[in-house]
């Protein structure tokens, strides 16, 4: 008989496993139902010998740390310290922080990488089998990664780091395609090849039938590449000489009132075009002071899309 205190509560003691990560018992869960270990184990390089560490005692661990908030490799310590999350989920041994390190600088140099294209293959095949859909939109995007290594890149945000880019698809956020760059690297680099690389991915019988992106992609190329492919595309538009002057070719009484400011269109191409496309023009006033009327401007944003 636990004796009652003061307040409206008893304390016991238990010896049951207690873990600050349980939702990540959830994700693990998920994981092992999906049959991502065993992919793993299959299309990753295999240990260089039989007490080595498999693929997926690598890479589990990883996803859980990185899913829990953590931001470096040693924060692998708080899944190996953790009795309880352990003892849910199948991670009987966990490698150390710097076997990890060595692990990935490895897979990098011999082969990780398009094992996890594989991977990724499956999983994308498995979830998008009964989804009743044909045609996906795809997203691209490229996100700056502060970093502390020495051997980082001035990114042109003005940080350290890198500047990975991903593909999504915008039906049911899935993952399609993903590549890292150094920080330095302009977002608007190789991404046409990155967009045929995530068509690559998509299961046969799925297509992409629209791509959607910042003004990274606005090149002729990568327009005339969806209009041969019949991909739907809403690009946004680089300001440029051209494409001020098309803006100012429309009429006053084309612009209609659009939230807080008003909305417009014209037809445009860029030198390397083989067809025209549309610009959908929006306008908003905006003071560079606080008080002065004569600092109002207009701001302009732009897409370029073939959609109707």
């Amino acid at each position: 008989m636990i004796r009652q205190t003061i307040l409206s509560f008893k304390l016991d003691f238990t010896k049951d496993l207690i873990t600050p990560h349980a939702g990540l018992a959830l994700l693990g869960e998920f994981a092992v139902g999906l049959g991502l270990l065993p992919s793993v184990d299959r299309s990753l390089p295999k240990p260089g010998s039989g007490a080595g560490y498999h693929p997926s005692e690598y890479l589990f661990p990883l996803i859980l740390m990185l899913n829990g908030g953590g931001r470096s490799l040693e924060d692998i310590r708080q899944i190996r310290a953790d009795e309880g999350v352990r003892e849910i989920l199948p991670l009987k041994r966990i490698p150390s922080s710097d076997a990890v390190g060595d692990w990935l600088r490895n897979m990098g140099e011999n082969g990780g990488l398009s094992g996890l294209e594989t991977v990724n293959r499956k999983l994308l095949k498995r979830a998008m089998k009964h989804d009743g859909l044909t045609g996906y939109t795809l997203d691209i995007d490229a996100t700056g990664i502060e970093a502390e290594k020495k051997t980082t890149k001035i990114t042109y945000k003005g940080f350290q780091g890198y500047m990975p880019i991903v593909g999504h698809l915008a039906e049911n956020g899935l993952a399609v395609g993903d590549g890292f760059r150094e920080g330095n690297v302009a977002p608007a680099a190789r991404n046409l090849a990155f967009i045929k690389y995530c068509v690559r991915q998509i299961p046969k019988g799925k297509r992409i039938t629209a791509l959607r992106s910042d003004s990274a992609a606005y090149q002729s190329e990568i327009i005339n590449y969806c209009e041969q492919e019949r991909i739907r595309f809403a690009i946004g538009a680089d300001l440029d000489k051209a494409v001020a002057g098309a803006i100012k070719t429309i009429a006053e009484d084309d612009w209609k009132p659009y939230q807080n400011g008003s909305l417009a269109e014209t037809i445009h191409s860029m030198e390397k075009t083989d067809t025209a496309f549309r610009l959908i023009v929006i306008r908003r006033p905006y003071q560079g002071t606080l008080f002065s009327k004569e600092d109002e401007k207009l701001k302009y944003t732009v897409i370029a899309t073939n959609r109707t």
